[in-house]
Parts: structure tokens; sequence; C-alpha cells
């Protein structure tokens, strides 16, 4: 299976993305997974912390699986995009733990952004380059302000370009950066475990309700984005895997 997930001591859930032969890259069927592993650990009352790691060496996830866009020419709905970000087409009011390692890039960056701490191993590299590519991160680049603020949310958003975990500490986008990411989220699973779990769930919901309500809102704009980005000639080129040749011709 793609995605793993396993019920550890202390009420911590390990979710594992689990296609390090393509460094973590998820597929719809992997995305419909995610949306599962959510809505069964939001329901599980023995689910206390939640931990969100990739597989391999190489990368916590490397995006959305570009090979499957070009066969089939189309990117995964909306709605089953938004049930596979943690807490966002689902409520989730438990901690959520991104242990970031490698590239952490585009969808991927999603997912972490969505975490509620993201921890990074010195070396991990990170950004959104979909607009490089014809694409664009509709959930994120509502969320993103609100953690980096508005100019650095542009800056990555609009240039594609990669951050090391340096600059990702220094514009806030991780928590810490850390020699071991794993490690250090399975000790701050194990804290936060130990906390009243209803005290948690309730503040968690009251930090996030304005963001939450927002991206309801702005739903139908994020898929009407998402729609009219496939009728570009960029996004055409890397369905036809020939990347950059409309910005040529344009």
């Amino acid at each position: 299976m793609s995605v793993r997930s396993e019920q550890q001591e202390g009420g911590i859930l390990v979710v594992t993305l689990d296609r390090p032969e393509v460094m973590n890259a998820l597929d719809v069927p992997a995305k419909e997974r995610l949306g599962e592993i959510w809505t069964q650990a939001a329901a599980d009352r023995a689910v206390r912390a939640i931990v969100l790691r990739g597989a391999g060496e190489k990368a916590f996830c490397a995006g959305s699986d570009i090979k499957e866009i070009r066969r089939t020419g189309t990117m995964v709905s909306t709605e089953t995009l938004m049930r596979a970000i943690p807490g966002i087409g689902i409520p989730l009011y438990k901690p959520v733990i991104a242990a970031l390692h490698g590239f952490t890039v585009g969808f991927g960056l999603t997912l972490a952004i969505h975490c509620d701490f993201r921890l990074a191993a010195a070396g991990s590299r990170m950004g959104f380059p979909e607009v490089q590519h014809g694409m664009l991160s509709g959930v994120s680049a509502i969320t993103l302000p609100g953690i980096v603020g508005e100019p650095a949310a542009l800056d990555l958003m609009l240039t594609g370009r990669l951050i090391d975990a340096a600059e990702a500490l220094a514009i806030r986008l991780v928590n810490r950066v850390v020699p071991d990411a794993f490690e250090e989220a399975m000790s701050l699973a194990k804290t936060l475990a130990g906390n009243s779990p209803r005290a948690v769930a309730l503040t968690k919901e009251l930090v996030l309700a304005a963001r939450s309500r927002r991206i309801a809102a702005i739903a139908p704009d994020i898929a009407r984005a998402r729609d009219a980005v496939t009728q570009s000639e960029e996004y055409g080129d890397v369905v036809r895997n020939k990347p950059g040749t409309g910005r040529a011709r344009g």
C-alpha cells in the first residue's frame, strides 16, 4: 500500500507515505487513502497524536505524481485533494506532526503546512514549484500567508524556488531543524499524547477556526482556479511530457 498507518504505544498513529521509488509522489489512490486515514483517526478515541513521515532517504514527499497526470491528462478532483490534506476536507482536531527530510515539494509541502508542527532534518529542501509547470497549489495559497506572511508566501509560490532548512526556519515555515526529524517527532508526539485530549482538540479547533472558515468560504474559487489552470499551454506541455514549450511559444 502506498500510504501506511500504524498505531503505536501511547496513542500515537504513525502515517507513512510509502512510495520511495518515486520519492513518495502521491497518485490518486494514495490521496484517497490519506482521506480515509484522517477520517478513521478523527473518529478513533485511541489516537491522541499523529506523526506523518515519508519512507526512504530522498524525500518526505515529491508532490503529486506527474506521470499519472501525463497518463490521465487530469488532476485529482478538488474534493479528493481537500480530503487528503489533514484537517481540511475532514475535521481533525488531534495534533499532527510532519517529520520532514530530503525533498518536500508541491503537494508534499501542502501536506506539511497543514500539519500542526513541522520538524525538518538538516539538508531538507522545500518549495512550491507548481507555477513552473502550469499548475497551482490552491489550498496552500490560502494557508501559507498565515504561516510565513504574505511577502514570503508570494516569493515561494510565484518563483517556485526551493529553499533549504535554514531559510525555512528563518521564515517560520518549520518549527525546528533537527538531526533526526522522525525521532524528534515521536518525542513531541508523546508529549502531546500525554495532554488532555479534549483540551487539545478544543484548543486546536479555536486556533484554526478562522483559517478553517476562510478555506471553506474560498473552496469554490480554489476549484475554479484548478479547472482554469488546466487550460494553460504550460499545463498541456506537462501532460504531453514536453515541459517548457508553451513558455517558448508564448
